[in-house]
């Protein structure tokens, strides 16, 4: 039995959890309609992300997939941010507003939250993802105690291969034409930025565990290729985020829908770890000169996100993080029902034309 089938997918198709914009009624439609949809609680206390969990059941009876942040514990330099927010601070001032004067981390990683790991061996999610890393041994046997199905994001071969060590079922395949943060286990490391089609096709040559591709995919074109490629299913999250079931504001989706989209780029700056997003004055600091370290993820997020409030106060809506991968251009503003069913249509299509 082939991993969509295992959990009883009729559409070998994943959304992406999309922290802050996947929502409980975004997950719970993609999965009454066959694919896989998740929800991301990395930026969520046990008890927000307990009550998603519930919402999302209330809804649907279907597989789940639930993501969690594994990123390594974040280091607190007082100088580093300082020096940080000295160089925001004359943004602070445009917008008439002062610097916080400390920062912290906003989000706690999974691998420190015990209270988290209790929620989900309690709840039991069909589906449990991890991003930006791995967890414990001993937190893998937990979980896959209570059944759950263990994926986790990987930006190279060296990162699959951990993965499959670590008792992951399945491994998605980041490529560099992603959106949202890179799921790259050490960002201060070397980063070989493999698009999603060579790094899906070499994963599936090299590892004994079911790919799934993602970066870059928007129709069912595309998911054609991917699977052609030996892909169990394509990962998809840009194409999701113009239908009304996301929690996207509507800076975020006038962006999305405009000229932007065709202008996305890789930037550390916003959250302190490397993500695509649509071009806006904050990805344009990437050109300045002299731009100090950034602070570890997520302390430099507490930052960019105080920052943009201050901005979004005056009128200004261009410090949003508005995550998108480089096939932002051809996402499609429709209900979640809808939209599947155009994938679905698409992928027959394209396979037709393949056989």
């Amino acid at each position: 039995m082939n991993w969509p089938e295992q959990l009883g997918l009729t559409i070998p198709l994943v959304q992406a959890p999309m922290a802050g914009v996947s929502t409980p009624a975004l997950a719970a439609a993609v999965s009454q309609a066959g694919a896989l949809g998740s929800v991301g609680v990395g930026a969520a206390s046990a008890t927000a992300a307990r009550e998603m969990i519930c919402q999302i059941r209330q809804q649907t009876t279907a597989p789940f997939n639930v993501n969690l942040f594994a990123h390594k514990t974040p280091e607190i330099d007082p100088v580093r941010n300082k020096a940080w927010l000295d160089w925001l601070k004359p943004l602070f001032t445009e917008f008439s507003a002062v610097p916080p004067a400390e920062l912290h981390p906003i989000y706690r990683s999974f691998n420190d939250d015990p209270d988290m790991l209790d929620m989900l061996l309690h709840m039991k999610p069909p589906v449990v993802s991890f991003h930006f890393g791995l967890p414990s041994p001993e937190t893998v046997s937990a979980l896959k105690a209570t059944g759950a199905v263990l994926l986790a994001t990987v930006t190279s071969l060296d990162e699959a291969r951990a993965a499959e060590t670590a008792g992951m079922d399945a491994i998605v395949a980041q490529g560099i034409e992603a959106g949202g943060h890179r799921g790259i286990f050490d960002p201060a490391g070397h980063d070989d930025a493999l698009g999603t089609f060579a790094l899906t096709r070499l994963l599936v040559r090299q590892c004994r565990i079911p790919v799934i591709a993602a970066g870059g995919i928007m129709d069912g074109a595309g998911m054609a290729a991917a699977l052609g490629l030996g892909a169990v299913a394509a990962q998809m999250g840009t194409a999701f985020i113009l239908c009304p079931e996301t929690g996207a504001d509507e800076d975020y989706r006038t962006a999305l829908a405009g000229p932007a989209a065709f202008h996305t780029r890789m930037t550390d700056l916003i959250s302190g770890r490397p993500a695509r997003c649509l071009q806006n004055r904050f990805t344009s600091l990437n050109d300045s000169v002299g731009i100090p370290p950034a602070p570890d993820y997520p302390i430099t997020y507490d930052a960019g996100k105080t920052l943009n409030k201050a901005a979004r106060n005056c009128g200004e809506s261009g410090f949003g993080a508005y995550w998108a991968g480089q096939g932002a251009p051809m996402a499609r503003a429709m209900p979640v029902d809808q939209l599947m069913g155009k994938l679905k249509e698409e992928l027959q299509e394209a396979r037709c034309l393949l056989a």
